[in-house]
């Protein structure tokens, strides 16, 4: 068992990997290695890449019945 200096810091969070290349996450771009990893995930949501499926409504459901 490994013992802990009493004056290191706690991490927040815990280290995870980039989901765009895969590298170690950095407290600076996190959840992604680098700033460049962070810009790739950002074009990806604006071209439309990346979609978020929804229901479509049916065109009556809406309006209201006249008797």
């Amino acid at each position: 068992m490994s013992e802990r200096n009493e004056n290191a810091p706690i991490p927040l969070r815990r280290s995870r990997d980039c989901p765009i290349c895969g590298q170690p996450s950095t407290r600076q771009a996190y959840p992604f290695c680098s700033r460049r990893c962070a810009d790739i995930d950002l074009n990806r949501w604006l071209s439309g890449r990346y979609v978020i499926p929804a229901a479509e409504e049916d065109e009556t459901e809406g309006e209201v019945k006249k008797p």
